[in-house]
């Protein structure tokens, strides 16, 4: 049986300012599956045309905490999936940001989050 689900296309903005963007992962979540995941692709060329002098380890760095938030780590860690979901996903100033939240259907949230990356971030 399909689900619904919903995603945001996690984008960096290496100079927030100038409000240029690339796609660097997906955020996903199906509350009748009780699945949270993240999964991201940092493309460090395509980083570099936006902002040579983007510090490539700090936003690797920034966007391993989507994936342990998602998990339930750190100040996560008393919040439910969907609570979480909503805290990434929330308007935010800065380099790492969610993108819009959009919906779907799926049977199976992991192997949607890959068809998401491929199709939009790689």
């Amino acid at each position: 049986m399909r689900e619904p689900f919903e995603y945001a296309v996690i984008r960096l903005v290496p100079r927030v300012e100038r409000g240029e963007q690339i796609n660097v992962g997906v955020l996903l979540y199906c509350q009748g599956r009780g699945f949270l995941g993240a999964r991201t692709h940092l493309d460090a060329d395509r980083a570099r045309a936006l902002a040579p002098d983007v510090d490539l380890d700090a936003v690797a760095a920034a966007l391993g905490s989507w994936d342990r938030t998602c998990g339930g780590d750190g100040p996560a860690r008393t919040m439910k999936p969907g609570e979480r979901f909503r805290w990434l996903a929330a308007p935010k100033s800065t380099m790492i940001q969610a993108g819009p939240v959009h919906t779907g259907l799926t049977d199976d949230p992991a192997a949607e989050l890959d068809r998401l990356m491929d199709t939009l971030v790689r």
